[in-house]
């Protein structure tokens, strides 16, 4: 794990902010989504949820 992400674990954990997680990982999961569905076969479903 990375040290930006060690720390804003440590940050969540601390101060009670657990709602942030989920924000995170759907902002990581879409990112990667259109990272990688650039140039194939996905990318006309995923301009259609845009």
């Amino acid at each position: 794990m990375s040290t930006a992400a060690r720390e804003l674990w440590a940050y969540m954990r601390i101060h009670k902010r657990y709602w942030m997680l989920p924000i995170g990982v759907m902002t990581l999961l879409l990112s990667a989504l259109i990272a990688f569905s650039q140039g194939s076969a996905v990318a006309p479903f995923v301009y259609a949820l845009f």
